[in-house]
């Protein structure tokens, strides 16, 4: 079910021979991974990037189907038993075959020592030959890209592809523009994209290639290591007897379990359906409909994409694109982490008080504990943090990281990593990435070509006129670019993977808003944020349709249920792309600014999560004169300046007002009523 609303297609799954080829393949590349990290190739990252992808990308074909079914010639296509056809009981078709021998030679024909016709010759000759590419070169570098983009359609559809080829055009035909257009360009031919795409630093083997290989490889590894170890069942447990007494202890339990399994997944739909698994039958006996369950449960899986100490694969991007470490990123990424679940708990607790939900015992031990015996799987994350923080590199922290979770599995006789798990959790996470790393060498089509033809410039200039033509004011213009590049990034999002959606949104919106004078931190995780929440954001909603298939709610619904309760991350972002105080949610300027930043907007999220749930904790429920002004009140103290936080915290004030004047109203109104009744059953007794 995971794998089934991931943004990749299911796979195959191998036993027998061929099972053990598969898992070689794989454990070999992992190997390599590992070993890059402390002794790295002498010839330097591209050549590991060339043995990396020449390991992942026939194995892409092996592993994932082509999904393309031709009956046979006289019998009509009879409807196939699901069973039998699914892509855990097939098999590689001869095709499959080979397209991985092709993926396999075309991937390593820059590093082959041999000459092939007048090409090849080795890796020094092949970068020698760099803008003056030889015709076996070119050949193997349009079959490369031609691989690529069936890599792409196999494991996440066609809209990526598709994606990639109008970049491709747009590099080819780009000439033919007229010229008084701001995104012509003098043209490329076909040799000169080529090239860019194979034999340059931003092509294939450019950086989201680079992250993929060096950083998203060793993560998943960490993943399926502390997964395998009896972590995830830990932290769901741990939830649970954490809030086993509270009134809302289902949706606190749910909610909690996604933050804790977020630190190590990376991964909203995943995260959903491991959540849901466990969490629905006791949201379901709560008395939560099936669609509001569903979107607490994908709210709170998508944020597992947004929690560090693992965070989504783009968030290594953003650190590769702007020169800084890794533990950078996850400072910009915790205020508005914590934000984040602060909305989600708020909904949480309103829906429980306006929809009466009943008290559920929930058979949970103490979380003490279970703190005391199990709470060792937090070592690990621990480890990454202060090793980041003590200056050492994130492909070191995760893996020593790696190693203490392996080692720490033997104390939980159920969990205990003996060498052919240990194995199953090296494949595995090699397994996970490569559906990825095929989506981050076909996005050097969509870098290579934009750095070629000028296109990020261009587009930003025409993005910022857009804006301009509406106002000349430079808070307006800041304002609309920002909602503009939200809305763009969010019907991205829907068609392409997370990490294809962040590099296409930086190479074309990240310069606008740098032109509009909004810091660096500030524009790539706006640019991230958006990408991410392309999850939660119908039609698509990849999160909210594996909620909906766990808790059997209508997709819609569950859908708008996932949006209301994610509503502070879609508001957040463009909060510190505003001002330079929003720069404090990103833990930047000082503790005076960070702490400005994040009580303010703290109080934003929480009247806007009493606006949408039409209820005030602790007083009542809220109508809808009330509902309308705690929505503008939370919306104008994202506006981090003196004033509009003055009067944001005014309207907060009249909306609390309205709320207490309307229960003294209904308060009133009762006892009225109990008054009458109580004179009538008198006159009635006499």
């Amino acid at each position: 079910m995971t794998a089934q609303f991931e943004d990749e297609k299911p796979g195959r799954v191998f036993t027998g021979p061929l099972g053990f080829f598969f898992a070689g393949v794989t454990l070999a590349v992992a190997l390599l991974a590992i070993y890059q990290v402390f002794f790295p190739l002498a010839q330097g990252s591209k050549f590991y990037l060339i043995i990396f992808l020449a390991g992942v990308l026939p194995m892409v074909f092996l592993a994932y189907p082509s999904g393309v079914r031709r009956p046979r010639r006289g019998t009509p296509a009879a409807p196939a038993d699901p069973a039998a056809s699914s892509p855990s009981r097939t098999r590689p078709t001869p095709v499959d075959w080979v397209l991985a021998v092709a993926a396999l030679l075309s991937c390593l024909y820059p590093v082959l020592p041999m000459a092939v016709g007048t090409g090849g010759g080795g890796y020094d000759a092949f970068l020698d030959r760099q803008g003056l590419l030889d015709p076996v070169d070119l050949v193997l570098g349009t079959v490369l890209l031609l691989l690529l983009l069936e890599a792409c359609r196999r494991t996440t559809g066609w809209i990526l592809p598709a994606v990639c080829l109008l970049f491709l055009a747009f590099g080819y035909y780009g000439g033919l523009l007229p010229q008084s257009w701001p995104v012509a360009h003098a043209g490329l031919d076909f040799g000169q994209l080529v090239d860019a795409f194979y034999n340059s630093d931003s092509g294939f083997y450019g950086t989201p290639l680079d992250v993929a290989a060096s950083y998203i490889v060793l993560f998943t590894i960490y993943g399926a290591v502390l997964d395998l170890s009896g972590a995830g069942r830990f932290f769901v447990e741990l939830s649970a007897a954490a809030f086993r007494r509270s009134r809302t202890a289902p949706g606190r339990t749910a909610v909690a379990a996604g933050f804790l399994l977020g630190t190590v997944s990376g991964s909203g739909a995943a995260t959903t359906v491991s959540i849901g698994s466990v969490t629905w039958p006791i949201l379901r006996r709560a008395g939560y409909p099936p669609e509001r369950a569903g979107g607490m449960l994908a709210a709170a899986g998508v944020g597992a994409i947004l929690s560090p100490p693992t965070l989504g694969a783009a968030a290594f991007i953003i650190a590769e694109y702007l020169g800084v470490s890794y533990l950078q990123v996850l400072g910009w990424a915790t205020v508005p982490t914590l934000l984040y679940y602060l909305g989600i708990l708020l909904a949480v607790e309103i829906d429980a008080r306006r929809s009466g939900v009943r008290r559920v015992t929930i058979d949970a031990g103490s979380a003490w504990s279970l703190l005391a015996r199990f709470g060792y799987h937090f070592l690990s994350l621990i480890v990454i943090v202060v090793m980041l923080a003590l200056g050492a590199s994130a492909t070191r922290a995760v893996v020593l990281a790696t190693v203490l979770a392996a080692v720490l599995s033997f104390l939980d006789r159920r969990h205990r990593l003996t060498p052919a798990r240990l194995v199953e959790a090296l494949t595995n996470g090699v397994r996970g990435v490569l559906a990825v790393s095929a989506v981050c060498a076909a996005a050097g089509i969509i870098t290579a070509t934009t750095t070629k033809t000028g296109l990020g410039p261009q587009a930003a200039a025409l993005l910022l006129s857009g804006a301009q033509a509406v106002s000349s004011d430079p808070f307006v213009v800041l304002l609309l670019t920002a909602l503009l590049a939200a809305l763009a990034l969010t019907l991205l999002g829907l068609a392409v993977p997370v990490t294809a959606s962040f590099v296409i949104g930086w190479v074309i919106i990240g310069p606008a808003l740098l032109n509009l004078g909004v810091d660096a931190p500030a524009a790539a995780m706006f640019v991230f944020y958006f990408a991410v929440l392309s999850e939660a954001s119908p039609p698509t909603a990849l999160a909210a349709v594996a909620a909906a298939a766990v808790t059997g709610g209508r997709l819609v619904p569950t859908m708008w249920q996932t949006l209301r309760y994610a509503l502070p991350a879609y508001l957040i972002p463009i909060a510190f792309v505003l001002t330079p105080t929003g720069l404090g949610l990103l833990g930047i300027g000082g503790v005076e600014r960070i702490l400005l930043a994040g009580l303010t907007t703290a109080l934003g999220v929480a009247v806007l999560a009493v606006a949408a749930g039409g209820w005030l904790p602790g007083i009542g429920p809220a109508g809808k004169p009330e509902r309308i002004v705690g929505a503008l009140a939370g919306l104008v103290l994202l506006w981090l300046e003196p004033v509009p936080v003055t009067v944001g915290a005014a309207l907060v004030a009249l909306t609390v007002a309205g709320v207490l004047l309307r229960r003294g109203t209904a308060n009133r109104t009762a006892a009225a009523d109990r008054g009458v009744n109580r004179k009538d059953h008198q006159e009635e007794n006499r």
